[in-house]
C-alpha cells in the first residue's frame, strides 16, 4: 500500500521545492509533471535525484522561458548560456567543461545551500521515504519513461570511445550525468559527432 502511495507523495513534495524555487525566479514556467523527474531517476540517474538536480532542471526551464538555447548535440552538451543561468539560480561550476557534457556536472553555491535548506531537507526525507519504499517492490515502483516506453522513452543506448579504441552502448543521458572512464586508457569515453548525428 505505501508503495502506491509513495510516488503521488515524491510528486507532491517536487512540486513544492519547485515552487520554492519560483518564489526567487518567478519567470519560471510550472512544473508540469513531477512524475517524469522520479521517473528519469529511476531509469537513468540512479538516485541522483536531488534538489541539486532539480534546480538544474530550473535552469532548463528559464532557459526555455527566455528563448535561450542552452544546450547542444541533442541536448548533451550544457553551453556557456546554460552555465551563466545556472549561476543566477545557484548553481556553481568550477572547473573547465566535460568534452561530452558540458557545464552539465552544476553544484550548489554555499549561499544557495543557505536559502534553500529547508527545502532541501523536505525533499531528501521524501526521496528517502520513497527509496525505502520502492526497493523491495520493483514489480510495483514506478519505473520511468525508459522502462514504459522502451527507445522511445529516451532510452536509446549510442556507442561511446575512448581514446584507446574500446566502446560501449550508453544512453546518451547516463553519459551527460557524469564521465564514464575506461579501465585501459583512463581517459573518458564519449559519443562521437558521427555516431550521435546517425542516432
Amino acid at each position: 500500500m505505501s508503495t502506491t502511495q509513495t510516488p503521488p507523495v515524491l510528486a507532491a513534495e517536487l512540486a513544492q521545492a519547485w515552487a520554492d524555487i519560483q518564489r526567487y525566479h518567478p519567470e519560471l514556467p510550472d512544473l508540469a509533471a513531477p512524475e517524469s523527474l522520479i521517473g528519469e531517476s529511476s531509469s537513468a540517474c540512479g538516485h541522483e535525484l536531488s534538489f541539486e538536480r532539480l534546480l538544474h532542471e530550473a535552469v532548463h526551464g528559464v532557459a526555455a522561458a527566455r528563448g535561450v538555447r542552452d544546450t547542444s548535440r541533442a541536448g548533451r552538451y550544457h553551453n556557456r548560456r546554460f552555465l551563466a543561468i545556472a549561476e543566477e539560480l545557484g548553481l556553481d561550476h568550477p572547473e573547465e567543461p566535460h568534452p561530452s557534457s558540458g557545464f552539465s556536472l552544476v553544484t550548489l553555491t554555499p549561499e544557495a545551500k543557505r536559502r534553500y535548506r529547508p527545502t532541501t531537507e523536505r525533499l531528501q526525507r521524501a526521496l528517502k521515504a520513497h527509496s525505502a519504499a520502492t526497493a523491495g517492490d520493483t514489480a510495483r515502483s514506478f519505473r520511468g519513461p525508459a522502462a514504459r516506453h522502451g527507445s522511445s522513452g529516451g532510452g536509446v543506448r549510442v556507442k561511446a570511445v575512448c581514446d584507446c579504441g574500446r566502446n560501449v552502448r550508453v544512453v546518451p543521458s547516463v553519459l551527460a550525468q557524469a564521465p564514464i572512464v575506461c579501465g585501459g586508457c583512463g581517459k573518458p569515453f564519449r559519443i562521437p559527432e558521427v555516431v550521435a548525428a546517425a542516432s
